[in-house]
C-alpha cells in the first residue's frame, strides 16, 4: 500500500507544482546606464527580456557583448530558451550583444527592420534598381552588364536567422511589431521596430530609441489597441529642450492617455524628472536589473 501511495504522489506532485507556477508576465531590464542592481554592469545601451503568455522575447542586445553576457548571467536568463528576438534598429548600442547571443543560440529567429540597400542585417535589392548605360564597354558596367535578378548584400552576423519587417505585423497571438521610419535629421530614413503586446488592460509597448518619435509610435499602435497601459524603453530625448519634453509628456499623458511609463536608456535625465512629475505613482523605475510585472 505504501508503495502505491508513493507512486501516486510522484505522479500528482509535479502536476500540482506546474499548476502553482504559471508563466511569468514581466519585463526584465538587462542593459542600461543606470540601475540599482550590484550584480549588473551599467553601460550605454538597451536590452530587455519580455515574458508574456508563455512567450520569452529578447528585445535588443546592448552595446557590448561581454557586458550583455554578464548581465544576462546575473539575471539568470537562459538565452537558449527564447521564442524569438527583436532588434529595434541598427545602432550598435542595441545590436553589439548579438555576437554573444548567436554563440549561445545560433538559429533563434531575429526580427529586424527592413532597411534600404546597404543595411547591416543583410539586405537585398533587385538587379534592376540602378539605371543601365548600354554604350559603356563591358568592363565599365556593373556585373559586365548582366546583373543578377537579386543583389544580396552582406551582414555583420553571417548565418543569423534574420526576418526582415517593413510594416506592422502580428508575429504571435496578441504580439505585434510596429514598423516606423525616422524623419529626424541625423537618423532620417532609419527604420525602427517597436514591440506591442495586447494585455487585458491595454497595450504594453517596448521601444528601442524612438528615433521616429515616441508620439508617432504610439499613434501607430492605436491601430492595434487605443488603450496603452505602459511604455518601456528609450524616448530619445537626452538633449531635448524642456519645452519639447513638456510637450511630449502632455501629448502622451493627455492626448494618448498612456497610463504608465517605464522610461530608460536614451530618454534623458530631464525627461526622467518631468515624466515622474506627470505620472507620479504610475511612473515605473526601470533601471538595469529591474523586473516589472505586466498585467
Amino acid at each position: 500500500m505504501r508503495t502505491l501511495w508513493l507512486a501516486a504522489a510522484a505522479f500528482v506532485l509535479p502536476f500540482q507544482s506546474t499548476l502553482a507556477d504559471p508563466p511569468a508576465n514581466r519585463v526584465t531590464i538587462l542593459y542600461d546606464a543606470f540601475g540599482n542592481s550590484p550584480a549588473m554592469k551599467k553601460d550605454w545601451g538597451f536590452s530587455a527580456l519580455v515574458e508574456y503568455g508563455g512567450k520569452r522575447i529578447l528585445f535588443d542586445t546592448g552595446n557590448n557583448a561581454e557586458v550583455f553576457a554578464q548581465n544576462v548571467k546575473a539575471a539568470g536568463v537562459d538565452l537558449r530558451r527564447l521564442d524569438f528576438v527583436v532588434i529595434s534598429h541598427r545602432h550598435l548600442d542595441h545590436t553589439a550583444g548579438l555576437s554573444h547571443l548567436l554563440m549561445v543560440n545560433p538559429r533563434v529567429k531575429i526580427y529586424v527592420p527592413q532597411e534600404v540597400l546597404g543595411g547591416v542585417f543583410g539586405t537585398s535589392a533587385p538587379g534592376s534598381f540602378y539605371r543601365k548605360e548600354a554604350t559603356l564597354p563591358e568592363g565599365m558596367r556593373y556585373f559586365d552588364g548582366r546583373p543578377p535578378d537579386k543583389i544580396v548584400l552582406g551582414t555583420a552576423w553571417v548565418g543569423a536567422n534574420f526576418e526582415h519587417v517593413d510594416k506592422t505585423v502580428e508575429i504571435a497571438p496578441g504580439t505585434f511589431l510596429i514598423s516606423t521610419v525616422s524623419e529626424t535629421p541625423g537618423t532620417k530614413e532609419m527604420r525602427e521596430l517597436s514591440l506591442a503586446i495586447r494585455t487585458p488592460e491595454g497595450l504594453a509597448l517596448i521601444v528601442g530609441c524612438s528615433h521616429p518619435g515616441i508620439e508617432r509610435i504610439v499613434e501607430a499602435s492605436s491601430a492595434i489597441d487605443k488603450r496603452v497601459r505602459v511604455i518601456f524603453g528609450g524616448f530619445h530625448l537626452p538633449a531635448a529642450k524642456d519645452e519639447d519634453v513638456s510637450r511630449i509628456a502632455t501629448t502622451l499623458h493627455d492626448t494618448f492617455k498612456v497610463e504608465r511609463l517605464a522610461p530608460g536608456h536614451c530618454t534623458g535625465e530631464p525627461a526622467f524628472a518631468q515624466f515622474q512629475k506627470v505620472w507620479r505613482q504610475d511612473y515605473l523605475y526601470a533601471g538595469v536589473g529591474s523586473v516589472i510585472a505586466l498585467p
